[in-house]
């Protein structure tokens, strides 16, 4: 698996981002990469550095770094995914994304981490717990048994995931939000701050508070 303890090849982060940083500060990964470059669109950002590392130039670059794994350092899941689709009409191969989880995360047997995906410091996977591709879990969430997190997913830190919970492709749980056992969090949906969702949350849909529920939309008022 990309990212694997002892492997030496060079590595692209997409995105010179907040997320980049954390990543950057993962213990032990500048000494399993030969070099780490980052990618960014933004022009203002070309030619300076993130920790030491440079930023050489916009994403459609990615081509120029064949011996390189990719990590796309976006933080939310729909900007991750418009990225993925991006890179692969330049024609990078799903083999080349790399998967960081930090040094101080025990992955279990029967749990499985995706591609593209970063698990940071503190975050907790009990039994049969699934990651799927390109999903972020921010410092000291916990997956209980039997999770499933689809591709694209972002769970923030310190969410809590009750047994057999489902989240969605592309959905994000806020900060120290809370999830029942067994319940659905649907394709981009989206779980606010500190929220404790009690029923499934529907695709696309917002929820905040405790327990959660949909947020209401402000009235249009013609005139």
């Amino acid at each position: 698996m990309p990212g694997r303890a002892g492997e030496v090849s060079g590595l692209l982060l997409l995105a010179a981002s907040g997320l980049a940083r954390e990543v950057l500060a993962v213990p032990g990964l500048l000494q399993r990469h030969a070099s780490v470059t980052l990618l960014d669109d933004d022009p203002a950002r070309w030619g300076t550095e993130v920790h030491g590392h440079p930023v050489r130039g916009g994403l459609e670059l990615a081509g120029e770094y064949p011996d390189h794994r990719l990590l796309v350092c976006v933080g939310r899941g729909a900007a991750r995914r418009a990225v993925v689709r991006r890179l692969h009409g330049l024609g990078v191969r799903p083999d080349r994304y790399a998967t960081v989880v930090h040094p101080d995360v025990r992955v279990p047997p029967g749990c499985r981490v995706g591609r593209g995906s970063v698990l940071l410091a503190g975050v907790v996977l009990t039994a049969d717990v699934e990651v799927g591709e390109h999903v972020v879990v921010m410092p000291h969430a916990t997956l209980t048994h039997d999770v499933v997190l689809e591709e694209f997913a972002t769970v923030c830190a310190g969410v809590q995931l009750g047994g057999g919970v489902r989240v969605g492709t592309g959905a994000y749980l806020g900060m120290a939000a809370a999830v029942r056992e067994r319940l659905v969090v649907g394709a981009d949906a989206v779980l606010g701050m500190g929220a404790v969702l009690t029923a499934d949350l529907p695709p696309g849909e917002t929820w905040a508070g405790v327990p959660a529920r949909p947020l209401r939309r402000p009235v249009e008022v013609e005139g």
